[in-house]
């Protein structure tokens, strides 16, 4: 064999699709022959593995059919460009971080939790926005002391409302008291887009999310429209409530959000007069629902009088009472769901890619606007 040969041979290898052969094209070099055994390389253009597949085929046919016996072809062809990874959606640029405050059924105490984890972050130094996205019972700015406020408009924006150092939106802010919302889930979720994207929100360190109960429309939209940080499940000990909460935890898993962890209210009564703490209602009884679910109790809070007159009077326990065993509570719940958040932000951040719409087709979504 000499490389004369091995050329004469090659030069009856058609590149695939073209009429040309390799030795025309330029392609063949490092020819290199012992005795009968032959090895080169082929630098083609296409990354294909099917060209490179017939090249190697024709090639060793034609030489063996020229008296080679072994054949080594080593085909350099260009690296396969890497498909770009989707980016994740983000229609509140602004915000860095988003906590999801869920809860599998109404009733359990969750709007008062999203308004002391707020405080208690802000509190804490966090830039700090709320959004009060229980479209059918939006309560907190009642607890707020804010029901009377209208939010103003700048353009085509809506200024978030300010108080106890938060930036606070809600339904009930925009709507007259006590008018209903019969809305379709299409409009539920057109609602929450707009709560992120036409909110002239801060650059914020974190935005609490309260959500409506259950793992509905509200739920998904967010989790697609932004990547959620992490995830708070609020849950009373008993047992019906339970059951909910695992849904809700459930939930979390399913759209790939962090669990920062499990708040249990309504863990005990706080005697007003003496102080004493009884467990009435149960305490502790999430335990192992957050073992199930690889996460952790970071709060129980207890039934506390001024929990209740705070909410109804718009002072928030964190802000007004912040030496109350309540108020300590919350404020060690929002360190370590501030932990959580550090925690995540270290791995690479939050990501809603994989989240997968579930509208029906030829469902749209409808305005907000009334």
């Amino acid at each position: 064999m000499t490389k004369e040969v091995v050329n004469a041979a090659l030069s009856k290898v058609l590149y695939p699709g073209f009429t040309k052969d390799i030795v025309t094209f330029g392609f063949v070099n490092s020819i290199e022959i012992n005795g009968n055994d032959v090895s080169f390389n082929v630098e083609i253009t296409s990354s294909a593995p099917e060209v490179a597949q017939q090249i190697t085929d024709d090639a060793t046919k034609e030489l063996k059919a020229a008296g080679a016996n072994n054949v080594s072809v080593n085909i350099k062809a260009p690296k396969m460009p890497e498909a770009p990874k989707p980016k994740s959606k983000n229609i509140a640029p602004q915000v860095k971080n988003f906590l999801m405050v869920s809860s599998g059924k109404g009733g359990v105490g969750k709007s008062t939790t999203s308004v002391n984890i707020a405080i208690a972050l802000a509190q804490q130094g966090k830039k700090v926005g709320l959004l009060d996205a229980d479209i059918y019972g939006p309560n907190i700015p009642r607890m707020l002391g804010v029901a009377d406020v209208k939010p103003e408009v700048v353009g085509n924006k809506v200024l978030p409302i300010k108080a106890y150092g938060l930036e606070m939106m809600s339904m009930g802010s925009l709507m007259e008291e006590g008018q209903s919302l019969i809305w379709r889930g299409a409009m539920i979720m057109k609602a929450i887009e707009q709560f992120l994207r036409d909110i002239m929100w801060s650059d914020l360190d974190v935005l609490v999310i309260d959500m409506p109960p259950g793992t509905g429309d509200a739920q998904l939209t967010l989790a697609q429209s932004v990547p959620v940080t992490a995830g708070l499940t609020v849950t009373t000990p008993q047992a019906v409530s339970l059951d909910d909460s695992k849904r809700s935890l459930d939930m979390f898993q399913k759209l790939n959000i962090p669990i920062a962890g499990i708040i249990e209210n309504m863990s005990g009564f706080i005697a007003p007069d003496t102080g004493v703490e009884y467990d009435i209602f149960g305490k502790g009884t999430s335990q192992p629902m957050a073992d199930a679910f690889k996460t952790k109790i970071i709060a129980e809070i207890p039934i506390e009088p001024s929990i209740r007159t705070g909410g109804d009077e718009g002072k928030p326990i964190t802000f007004v009472a912040p030496t109350s065993q309540s108020a300590k509570r919350y404020m060690a719940a929002a360190e370590s769901i501030w932990a959580t958040i550090e925690a995540v932000n270290a791995q690479g951040g939050a990501s809603n890619e994989g989240v997968q719409p579930t509208t029906p087709p030829g469902v749209s979504a409808c305005s907000t606007k009334h």
